[in-house]
């Protein structure tokens, strides 16, 4: 009995965040306050890594995460180390459902280029080192698409759009070479944007249309995998907000199905159906048969109580209506701590619900 697929995704795979241990969050205000040297604080994130690794592959994945345990946020810390986009703190966060989240943001300040000293690669030289071939080392970095919010572009750098998306697909490509010759093989890009294009409850107040903004996300998706190395798998998650349990908005995929989800040149969708707010299966149709795998978030990572395996049978039968059940896989619709503070659940929780994606995982795709 196997989940293997060829290639990732897998059929029981997972978005990426884990929930950061209280060893860590001591850490990080210690280091803050000055008690303790980088040095030592990355030493306990390489500790605590080595540590969830172990668990991960013991619950059964075949793919592992370090679990963004030395990011804040899951998209800033990667954004703010490219050339030309620099962090700051607004005056207000992000607006979530009945909550504002920690006040950090990025900007554009500069021609964007991917920076060589990047200190995601080097994490990464480190987090392959501890996984040690006995499961996949799955990289997770913001979508370039992220770059496209209206409040980002510096239009006295960038007075035409078109111009910031060349650069910002020059920057992803060497950024994706960087990390291939790191070791990854499996690259999701997690993408909060493009999940906004296809949600009614955001408004937009820019320049441009839903349809124009919709297709140039293609293109800056497919421009960045033009040419990327063959054995290198690269999937992207449509998240709709994601920070201490809470969400930022509802929405099918209807808006982005014949554009997106049928041209996007991914190997894989992480799409959430967690609850209500995600819609139907039906815009799964346009997914090319034969092309992209679906992994289906139909197992929540906000709330701690396990799902009924029979009713998440059901709804992967259901989605198989649209899509061939051969390509679709199964994981939580999102990670369990997007940003440092976490969802409301316990780590234990955490564990078995991975658990129990790979046990329902080998129960639908026993025979494949």
């Amino acid at each position: 009995m196997t989940t293997t697929t060829k290639t990732a995704p897998f059929r029981a795979d997972h978005v990426g965040s884990l929930l950061r241990p209280e060893s860590l969050h001591k850490a990080r205000q210690q280091f803050k306050d000055g008690d303790i040297s980088q040095k030592e604080l990355r030493d306990i994130e390489t500790t605590e890594i080595k540590r969830i690794v172990d668990k991960q592959i013991e619950v059964g994945l075949e793919l592992v995460t370090d679990g963004e345990f030395r990011r804040r946020f899951w998209h800033t810390d990667f954004l703010e180390n490219l050339n030309g986009i620099t962090g700051y703190v607004p005056d207000t966060g992000y607006l979530f459902k009945g909550e504002e989240t920690e006040r950090y943001n990025i900007k554009n300040t500069g021609k964007v280029s991917f920076n060589p000293d990047h200190p995601f690669i080097e994490d990464y030289k480190i987090f392959h080192e501890i996984v040690d071939g006995r499961a996949v080392a799955k990289q997770t970095i913001p979508s370039p698409n992220q770059l496209f919010h209206e409040d980002i572009r510096d239009h006295s750098v960038y007075p035409d759009i078109e111009d910031f998306a060349a650069d910002v697909i020059q920057a992803y490509r060497d950024a994706i070479q960087a990390f291939y010759d790191a070791g990854v093989r499996y690259l999701q890009l997690d993408d909060v944007y493009i999940a906004g294009l296809s949600s009614p409850d955001l408004k937009l107040s820019g320049d441009h249309s839903r349809e124009f903004l919709i297709d140039l996300a293609r293109r800056v998706i497919n421009g960045v995998l033009e040419g990327k190395p063959e054995d290198l798998a690269v999937t992207t998650h449509l998240c709709r907000g994601n920070y201490r349990s809470t969400y930022m908005f509802g929405g099918s995929y209807d808006l982005i199905a014949k554009d997106l989800l049928a041209k996007e040149k991914v190997d894989g969708f992480f799409l959430e159906y967690d609850d209500e707010r995600s819609g139907s299966f039906e815009p799964l149709v346009y997914i090319p048969e034969g092309g992209a795998r679906v992994v289906i978030g139909v197992v929540t990572s906000k709330f701690g109580e396990l799902e009924d395996k029979e009713y998440i049978i059901k709804r992967i039968e259901e989605a198989a209506k649209y899509v061939p059940l051969d390509q679709i896989c199964l994981s939580p619709q999102c990670g369990f701590a997007s940003t440092h503070h976490g969802n409301k659940l316990t780590e234990e929780q955490q564990w078995d619900k991975l658990r129990f994606i790979v046990d329902v995982a080998n129960i639908v795709w026993e025979d494949k």
